[in-house]
């Protein structure tokens, strides 16, 4: 079974000067332990598609089946679960709350999903060695570098253990040295088991997935099986 599947997904935003289609009748399948990067020109729909899939946002026709429920059916308490607990979000600009360590901004999705306090503890821990960022557990965001920050911030992506990673422009605020380590982690995450579905405008970077999906105007143009 498909970790999400969408069919004909199609968002239109109601505009002053007229409706937008963002996103055209696409359909997709991310399999468990898929990596697939999403590319096309900025404005084309990529991350509007992403939220989609990441139940964020609600699509204005078509389906999202996530573990093989529709989306559709569940109501809001139903649908947070499924993005506290299954899928995990990664930003370009990393969203850490400022006034809580990096430690605490790891833990705080697992406390919203009520793990006991001894478990967060130890996932915790488990996930700053991950990240080899330890020492800095009592860090706060303005005391990290920017590399360090997303790291962090994928930490706290995978605090729930989700099926799903998706990042948009996750390398689109580092230099080069530093974004290519973090590709390098996410390879890792993908790896052991983790499905990762990016939004990039780094073609180096787009090569690292198992397929490439292009998108123009809304629409998926092309896809590319990379290996």
């Amino acid at each position: 079974m498909s970790v999400i599947e969408a069919r004909d997904l199609t968002r239109v935003f109601p505009m002053p000067a007229g409706p937008v289609t963002a996103v055209r009748g696409v359909s997709l399948a991310v399999d468990p332990g898929d990596f697939v990067a999403l590319c096309g020109p900025s404005g084309c729909g990529k991350s509007t598609l992403l939220h989609l899939l990441g139940v964020v946002d609600t699509p204005s026709s078509g389906t999202l089946t996530v573990d093989g429920e529709d989306v559709a059916t569940l109501g809001d308490v139903a649908r947070s679960r499924i993005r506290l607990r299954k899928i995990g979000f990664v930003f370009q600009r990393f969203f850490l709350l400022p006034m809580l360590t990096a430690a605490e901004n790891i833990e705080l999705p697992m406390a919203e999903a009520g793990v006991s306090k001894s478990e967060r503890a130890h996932r915790v821990h488990e996930l700053l060695e991950y990240v080899e960022l330890s020492k800095r557990a009592d860090h706060r965001p303005s005391q990290l570098s920017g590399g360090e920050m997303q790291r962090i911030a994928i930490a706290r992506a995978l605090a729930n253990r989700p099926r799903l990673l998706l990042a948009d422009e996750p390398t689109g605020e580092l230099d080069q040295t530093t974004g290519q380590h973090i590709a390098e982690l996410l390879d890792r995450v993908n790896a052991d088991g983790t499905a990762l579905v990016i939004v990039t405008h780094d073609a180096v970077f787009a090569r690292r997935a198992r397929r490439i999906l292009t998108m123009r105007d809304g629409v998926l143009v092309s896809e590319e099986r990379v290996r």
